[in-house]
């Protein structure tokens, strides 16, 4: 069937088009016109804005699972209430852990990859950890955090040939055999839970480090050693203007200030944004797990977001797509149609995702249709429509 989108608001690039209707058939968008085509049912957005689906490549999960669970349950419940929050395609993305949790989360991920009509797209999976800084653990299972280890990982990557990003420490022995290793497997190694600092910085991007997970968390920054200062990944990511960075932009992770710092300097183009979401996104405040149900770490979900049980640090996030997208409106007072860009057609970009992330002939039909704050009302991934508030 070919549908038609009227009467709504169309947001491509950096335009809101008044007058416009999107057409769509099967799985791909036709057009976006001022023209009168043919449709064989039409589709009355009521004056409310039209946006490609947002692209989530770092959440561990939602809706009381997280995909470390290693069940096609945790898998299909999260990525549905993705979708109602707006995630069209989402990167699943695994914790450290042990090798048997690991191994049956892939299982799991490969036996419901293709599925079309549950909710978010799930093109690949991003892996963060095992091979980090004990220094900058943060949530991070300190028992499963260890050295980069070319058995592991070559073993890994037999698991699963959707492995899109995996973060690590390049600072940590081995870092670059790591780097050559995944980039031949079509894998964007990336800077994440690190202490490296100026030149180690500078050396992993030259071996294909190119892109800092949740920048400012678990990562390093200007210090000192023997009275000289010494740059970290944060000072490092902003000089180097090739290098792109994700944010969580929760209202917690990073005060409004912060946000609007990192797009000063970096630009929209070079900023996604995440979620880093947990299973506790879409429940109740109080005592959660992060990583799997039966072998993960206790935490705690209060003021909006996930703490460690001491209150230290911040362990994952509860928000959704279309709250960050909300706050970096509301909170770093970006024009929509840039906070848009920076949920989708970014990081689509960065991860070399094709065909997704913004409303083009040819591209997926991955629409939302939604109101003037941001509140999801209507959720098509590739032409199937997988949530409707009404």
């Amino acid at each position: 069937m070919k549908y038609a989108i009227k009467n709504g608001r169309i947001l491509t690039g950096d335009k809101i088009l008044e007058g416009y209707t999107l057409y769509f058939e099967g799985e791909k968008i036709l057009a976006v016109t001022k023209d009168d085509l043919t449709a064989d049912a039409v589709i009355d957005a009521r004056g409310m804005l039209v946006s490609p689906g947002f692209v989530d490549t770092h959440t561990h999960g939602a809706a009381g699972y997280d995909f470390l669970d290693g069940t096609e349950e945790a898998f299909l419940t999260a990525t549905a209430f993705q979708a109602a929050h707006g995630a069209t395609t989402v990167l699943p993305t695994i914790t450290s852990s042990n090798y048997e949790d690991l191994k049956r989360a892939l299982a799991a991920y490969e036996r419901v990859k293709d599925s079309k009509t549950h909710g978010a797209h799930m093109p690949g999976v991003h892996l963060e950890g095992p091979y980090f800084a004990a220094s900058q653990a943060g949530a991070q299972d300190p028992r499963h955090i260890r050295s980069f280890d070319p058995a592991e990982y070559e073993s890994i990557f037999a698991l699963s040939d959707h492995i899109l990003r995996w973060t690590a420490a390049p600072e940590v022995a081995g870092a670059e055999a790591f780097a050559k290793a995944a980039l031949a497997k079509g894998c964007l190694p990336c800077i994440g839970h690190s202490d490296a600092e100026d030149k180690e910085v500078r050396d992993a991007f030259a071996w294909g480090f190119t892109h800092v997970t949740h920048f400012y968390s678990g990562c390093s920054m200007v210090h000192r050693k023997n009275a000289y200062r010494y740059t970290g990944i944060v000072e490092e990511g902003y000089l180097n203007d090739d290098m792109t960075v994700e944010i969580i932009a929760d209202g917690c992770h990073l005060p409004a200030s912060l946000l609007k710092l990192i797009v000063k300097i970096k630009g929209t183009d070079n900023v996604a944004l995440v979620t880093d979401s947990i299973r506790a996104a879409g429940m109740p405040e109080g005592p959660s797990v992060i990583g799997s149900a039966e072998n993960g770490m206790a935490i705690v979900i209060e003021d909006g977001v996930a703490k460690l049980p001491d209150r230290t640090a911040f362990a994952g996030s509860v928000a959704t797509a279309d709250r960050l997208v909300r706050n970096m409106v509301t909170l770093a007072e970006l024009p929509l149609t840039d906070a848009v860009k920076m949920a989708a057609e970014v990081p689509a970009r960065i991860f070399g995702l094709k065909g997704i992330g913004a409303l083009k002939p040819g591209y997926d039909a991955d629409i939302l249709i939604f109101n003037e704050n941001i509140e999801i009302e209507k959720t098509f991934v590739k032409g199937n429509c997988v949530y409707s508030r009404a």
